[in-house]
């Protein structure tokens, strides 16, 4: 399952409702037998980078968009949480 372009309007950060979103996407894919839920997020975003890892994803992947990301070392980082096969 893939994650795609999760926001949260400036004046809800900080009131966990982007943690309480991605959770309901790995419920969602857990209950669905899912393996895995994967997502994109650029470099600039640590907060976003944070609250991912913290919730089981791992950075597996790093690409520059364009040879002018490159040049500026802009990245965007592919992230996967494995998700364990129900009993």
């Amino acid at each position: 399952l893939e994650l795609k372009r999760m926001s949260v309007s400036k004046d809800f950060r900080g009131r966990g409702v982007a943690r309480a979103l991605c959770a309901e996407v790995l419920s969602f894919a857990r209950a669905r037998g899912y393996g895995a839920v994967v997502l994109s997020t650029s470099a600039v975003q640590v907060a976003a980078q944070r609250l991912y890892e913290s919730l089981g994803f791992r950075k597996v992947g790093a690409f520059s968009p364009s040879p002018l990301g490159a040049l500026l070392a802009f990245h965007i980082y592919h992230y996967r949480c494995e998700l364990p096969a129900r009993q």
